[in-house]
């Protein structure tokens, strides 16, 4: 029988950000609702569009609980992105944030609200790994080690205090979100740190264990670049909102290229002889160009990551456009030293912004346009 309860405003929303979670959502609408029996919720899944059909699962359960509702999202990506839009959906005075793979213990989201409500000072409950009663469940021990480097780095980089600001699983009140939503990086997993580092005054928190589970279905979204984007967002939470964080990322691998540059050309003389430097520059170009576009696909546009035909399409268009950004980068480098207005220092320098400006704005435009199939 379809669950009708009377309708009035929630007291809590439960955001689940999703990709590729299907086979979870029955079981996950089921515990929450059991968990939360004689609270007014809502619960709301942010789906980036995930090519198994989670978002029609969800409606399947909306339609029976209008308590449950569905945010699909065409063109964007990012578990922190599709908190944030969560989070502002609601009208409810205080928001959780869980997964949506049940590892985390939906037992504890009443506990977490009674707290809440028990102690108005409060600001921020989090459900810890790192606290007396806290585990991290059958996690290898990379993972364990990857996860208490990150929050320690975390703690100390950006002041924050808790046990486990890495915590995905965690509930705040509305107000205090609301305080901070416009300084939001909104970028990679770890948006409990990006709240907390980012209110005015510090948000008084408080942590409640719970030991993290295996998934109940689907597999795991983590990779190597989870870690890329973590230390980006660090990036911008010290140096401010000033420099987008995909141009810094765009820059940084520039920035290696000019050593793969090198790294060919060097060799290439050594064996040919330096009359064969026109062909060792242009060699070492265009592989120097190649490893940016792929560091730049498996990086900087991970949520756009081509694939399949989209791949060649896209290293095409990426060396037409940096082949232009070189061209722009010697010209005006050329000007500024050649009519005096600067030194060879200033010139070249200004040549290589230009460049990298150049190439960071076209290739979003034509090479990463929006989020692939995966």
């Amino acid at each position: 029988m379809p669950h009708r309860p009377p309708h009035q405003p929630p007291q809590l929303a439960v955001v689940v950000p999703t990709y590729k979670e299907a086979g979870s959502v029955p079981e996950l609408v089921e515990r929450v609702r059991r968990v939360l029996d004689g609270l007014a919720w809502e619960l709301i899944f942010v789906d980036d569009d995930s090519p198994d059909g989670t978002a029609e699962r969800v409606r399947e359960q909306a339609r029976q609980d209008p308590r449950v509702r569905l945010i699909r999202r065409i063109g964007r990506r990012g578990l922190s992105s599709a908190c944030i839009e969560g989070m502002l959906a609601t009208t409810a005075p205080c928001v959780a944030v869980m997964d949506g793979d049940l590892q985390h213990d939906e037992s504890l989201l009443r506990q977490m609200y009674d707290t809440l409500d028990a102690e108005p000072e409060l600001d921020l409950v989090v459900g810890s790994r790192y606290v007396g009663g806290g585990g991290v469940g059958e996690w290898n021990a990379r993972r364990q080690a990857m996860s208490r480097f990150a929050t320690r780095v975390g703690q100390r980089l950006l002041g924050v205090e808790l046990a486990d600001p890495m915590s995905g699983f965690f509930m705040v009140r509305a107000a205090a979100f609301q305080g901070c939503v416009h300084r939001l990086s909104g970028v990679g997993f770890k948006i409990l740190l990006d709240i907390v580092s980012s209110s005015e005054r510090p948000l008084r928190c408080r942590e409640l264990p719970f030991t993290f589970r295996e998934r109940h279905a689907g597999t795991s979204k983590l990779d190597n670049a989870v870690l890329w984007e973590y230390l980006l967002m660090l990036a911008q939470k010290t140096l401010g909102s000033a420099i987008p964080v995909r141009f810094l990322a765009f820059s940084l691998i520039g920035g290696f290229g000019v050593f793969v540059h090198m790294a060919v050309l060097w060799p290439l003389l050594a064996l040919l002889g330096e009359g064969a430097f026109l062909a060792g520059q242009a060699t070492a170009t265009l592989v120097a160009m190649t490893s940016n576009f792929f560091l730049n696909n498996l990086l900087t546009y991970r949520d756009m990551r081509l694939r399949g035909r989209a791949l060649l399409r896209g290293w095409l268009s990426f060396v037409v456009v940096c082949s232009v950004g070189a061209l722009a980068n010697v010209g005006i480098a050329n000007y500024l030293f050649i009519e005096g207005l600067s030194g060879w220092f200033l010139s070249a320098l200004a040549g290589i912004l230009v460049g990298a400006v150049w190439n960071y704005a076209v290739t979003a435009v034509y090479t990463w346009r929006r989020p692939q199939p995966a």
